[in-house]
């Protein structure tokens, strides 16, 4: 059994595609944003099956930078009774990388592309600019 938990702010789309691959997947829902200053993540909206606990979860989003977001996210279903947890992005930072593996090393990453870098603002280097405003227009 899987179920699939996207951060809000711009995993959406990569859901459509594994829900293509796995029908039967559920759904769930963690709203998350990054304070643009402190670069801390923000937690707005959780929304699980009510199996969750028994579901291998795969945490999905596009980019994997800091790893604050990707470590909320995971604490927030570990909080919950979560454990067979998998984190899946399309990019990441090393410094994400090592940030999630640090805070949970039984989590697994797996990711196209480990990129060069942060910047000072914290976004991936060469990157792909932000996720959430490229899929909602934001920038």
């Amino acid at each position: 059994m899987l179920g699939l938990v996207p951060i809000l702010r711009a995993g959406l789309g990569m859901v459509d595609g594994m829900l293509k691959l796995i029908p039967a997947a559920k759904v769930g829902h963690i709203g998350l944003f990054r304070d643009p200053e402190t670069l801390k993540p923000v937690e707005y909206y959780i929304n699980l099956p009510s199996d969750a606990q028994d579901r291998l979860l795969i945490v999905i989003d596009p980019m994997l930078a800091t790893g604050g977001s990707a470590n909320a996210a995971i604490a927030a279903l570990k909080k919950r009774d979560c454990h067979n947890i998998k984190l899946m992005c399309l990019i990441a930072a090393p410094e994400g990388v090592k940030a999630v593996q640090t805070a949970h090393p039984d989590v697994d990453i797996y990711t196209a592309a480990v990129d060069e870098r942060l910047n000072e603002h914290g976004y991936i280097v060469p990157g792909l600019g932000d996720a959430g405003d490229r899929m909602f227009g934001t920038k």
